[in-house]
Order: C-alpha cells, then structure tokens, then sequence
C-alpha cells in the first residue's frame, strides 16, 4: 500500500469512527433520565481524565477510566457513553484536530462496546448491585474486557495504517498485555467507588476514591524523576567512553536495545526488563579505566594490554556499585565476558553458571560489534552475522538463548551502526576485538568471528 493510499485509508477510518461514536452518543443521550446525576459523575470523570497514573516506562492509563467503570454500576450504560465522551475533550494541548477527533470517537466506541457486554450479561445498576454483588463483579470484569479490546481493536487500526503491520504486533505484545491486569484492577476500583456511591456517599466516593491514587500518582513522578536522572548519569558515562573510539559510538545503546528486544520476547516482568536494558547499557562502562592509547591501537594487544582490558568488567561493577537500583546488574557487567565453555574472563564460568543477564548481554554484544565496523575489518552483514552465533552455539553462548534471539532478529530485523566510522585498515596485522564473538584464551579473535589468518 503507497503512503498516498495510507494517508486515505486513515482519515476514512478516523471519519467512520467519528460518524459512528456521534451517532452512538446522540442515541445514549436521548435515553438519559437522571441528568443531575449524569452532570456530578462528568464533572468527576474530567477531573480524572485531567491525571494519568504511570504503568510502566512509557504507557499511561487515565484515571478517567476507574469514573467510567463506576458509571456502568451507579447509572447505566447509556450514561456511561455519554460520560465517556464528555472526558474525552480533556487532551493534551498538543494533539493535532484529527487526532482530537479519533481520541473522543474511540473513547465513546469502547465505551458502547463496554456497555453490550454489560448488558449482555444484565449487569446490575443502582440500588440494586448492592444485593448483586456476584453478578456485578461479572459484569464489571466482562465490561473491562470488551472496553480494552475495542480500545486496542481501533488503536491498532490506525498504527497499521500509519507504520505497517510489525508495529501493530509489537503494539499487542508491549502494550496491550502489558497493562491488562492493570486496567482490569481499575475497573474493580470503579466498583468500589459505584458501592460507596450506591451506599450514600454520592460525589464524595469518587474523591475518596482518587485523591489516594493521586498522592501515589505524585510518589510515581517522583521515582520516575529520580530515575531519569540516574539514566541520564549512566548515558553520561557512556558518552565519555565512546568519545574514545569513533568505532564504538553508539554501541552501548545498541546492546541495551538488543537485550531489550530478546528480554520482551522472553516475556520478562516489567522490573527484570528495565534492569536487563540497564545492563546493556552499562556493560562497558568500565573502559573509561582502560587507557585510550589501548582502546584504539591498530593492532594486536600484548600481555599487558590484554590484561587492562580484562579489567574492564570489574571496573564497571565498581563505578555503579553507589547506584542502589543498579544491584541487580553488577553480576551481568561483571560477567558479560564469559562464555559458555567456561573459558571466557573474568572468572571463567560455564553454562548456566554465568549470570542470565549476562549470557544475554554477551550474545548481542557480539552481535553489534560484528555488524559494525571496525579498525580492522568491515562490518559483517545481519545474515552472516547469525549464522557465526548459530555456529558459536554451546561454545560461546547459551544455545536456547541464541534460538531466541535470532527468531527476534528474523521477526523484528535489526539497524546496523550507521556507516560513519573511518573506513577499516586493511593492512593491520591482526583482525582483534574483545568485543568480537570468537575470543581465544590468549585474549585475541581466533575462531569464526576473526576470519581467515
């Protein structure tokens, strides 16, 4: 599909959506009743629309969304879509008109659709889930359900027709199951505050209600502040390294994406995927102890050389050792340097002794470095580069830890370094890297990754 056809295909869409949300919302409109209670629950709906509660690095969820689960419960499903559409005009200032225009169709659309599934199962409204507990806990969960799937249903429509279908499975995968068990939890605590409505509290439940989650919601932005800071330390570090060596730039970040990648393909928790890219970034942050006269000379380092390298693992654990949330990483910086035979450094372990994080960091440590350039030789294709850590599997790396990371590399491709280095010196004596995949006990590339002698 041309971009020209993309462009048309979402600005239908985007019309379908708002032709069919107005009509919706119009019809749920008309069969209001008790507008005085519809007003008190829009006027809670926009102030919880106004926050956003973190879940995870990058997703946010609405604090709306616990308000709208109530509605269901205290008024119905046609007050529910109107409520919904009259939080949806709380957006950021900087989202375009045609976005503005999705953002409030979707926002009613997934409400309509919560709405069938509440009725489908004769969800109780009013007085009455008070002596049907059973059946609107049912309800509740089964109207979270069908308002998640709506949601993630349009939203990625419009991410296949703006960046392509891989976008869209990346978007199910580290998006939509990531925050299900979240988002289902605020449903139930829309159904507490719908009880202490139902139960005299009126108005006051939903402040009792969101004012806790807004203090925690203020402690979250403080973690996550703190956070950004300490990233921002560990990318300053970074930086100073590659400032070394013009043939490494960017080689820090590129491992931490990598591991990234395999870390959610392993389906790892949100805590263990943060502190594997962490590793991944900081996995040679001990070469800023490691003279710059050895980091770039041409050829092959002697004994003594070889050892100041070596050391760099070590050197990174000491660097990060005051960064208390950096615990958990100091064994994968330590240890990225073994192999699986048990005849990598620092304490030559083997198989499954070695550190997890740090037989993943090792493999797409190798990866990056073989498919960048270097002083000594070009970079390797993506294809050849696989099938030298197909090949090096058990000797090198975990082989199940391999499979895995090649089906990421085939499914989602790879971005090589950008072709800005110095072209590679092809009258060195000697092809060696401590970074490249095949590193002999001498510390040199003697295996398939150095090439011919």
């Amino acid at each position: 599909m041309t971009p020209a056809l993309h462009r048309t295909g979402l600005h239908l869409l985007v019309a379908v959506v708002a032709a069919s949300a107005l009509v919706v919302f119009v019809m749920s409109a008309l069969a209001l009743s008790n507008y005085l209670t519809m007003v008190a629950l829009c006027l809670l709906v926009l102030f919880g629309s106004a926050l956003r509660s973190p879940h995870g690095p990058t997703q946010g969820a609405s604090l709306g969304s616990i308000v709208l689960m109530a509605v269901y419960v205290i008024a119905g499903p046609a007050t529910a879509v109107v409520v919904a559409g009259v939080g949806s005009l709380v957006q950021g200032k900087q989202v375009p008109p045609i976005k503005r225009v999705f953002n409030s169709g979707q926002r009613v659309l997934t409400a309509a659709g919560g709405a069938v599934a509440f009725v489908a199962v004769h969800g109780p409204v009013g007085a009455s889930a008070l002596t049907e507990e059973p059946r609107a806990i049912l309800a509740v969960t089964l109207t979270g359900i069908a308002h998640r799937c709506v949601n993630a249903l349009l939203t990625a429509a419009v991410l296949w027709l703006e960046r392509g279908r891989k976008v869209v499975g990346a978007f199910f995968r580290e998006v939509v199951l990531a925050t299900a068990l979240p988002m289902l939890g605020y449903g139930y605590l829309g159904l507490v505050m719908a009880f202490m409505w139902l139960g005299g509290l009126g108005l006051v439940a939903g402040l009792i209600t969101l004012v806790p989650l807004v203090v925690a919601r203020w402690a979250l932005s403080q973690d996550a502040a703190e956070r950004a800071a300490q990233a921002a330390t560990m990318r300053a570090f970074i930086q100073v390294i590659e400032t070394k060596d013009l043939y490494t730039r960017g080689h820090s970040e590129r491992v931490s994406e990598g591991v990234g990648m395999l870390g959610r393909h392993l389906q790892l928790p949100v805590d263990r995927q943060q502190a594997l890219e962490h590793a991944g970034l900081l996995h040679d942050v001990g070469k800023v102890g490691v003279p710059t006269s050895i980091i770039r000379k041409p050829g092959r380092l002697d004994d003594s050389e070889m050892d100041a390298i070596r050391l760099h693992p070590a050197r990174g654990v000491e660097l990060i050792g005051n960064i208390p949330f950096l615990e958990e990483v100091k064994s994968a910086v330590l240890h990225h340097h073994e192999k699986y035979d048990g005849t990598g450094y620092p304490a030559g372990l083997s198989g499954t002794n070695i550190p997890y994080f740090a037989r993943m960091i090792g493999i797409v440590d190798a990866f990056d470095s073989l498919t960048s350039t270097r002083s000594y030789r070009p970079a390797r294709s993506v294809e050849e580069t696989v099938a030298i850590l197909l090949q090096d599997r058990y000797t090198h790396f975990d082989p199940e830890l391999v499979d895995a990371f090649v089906a990421v590399i085939r499914r989602d491709g790879w971005q090589p370094a950008a072709a800005e280095q110095p072209a590679p010196n092809a009258e060195l004596e000697s092809p060696i890297d401590h970074d490249d995949l095949s590193l002999g006990s001498g510390g040199g590339a003697t295996g398939t990754a150095a090439g011919p002698a």
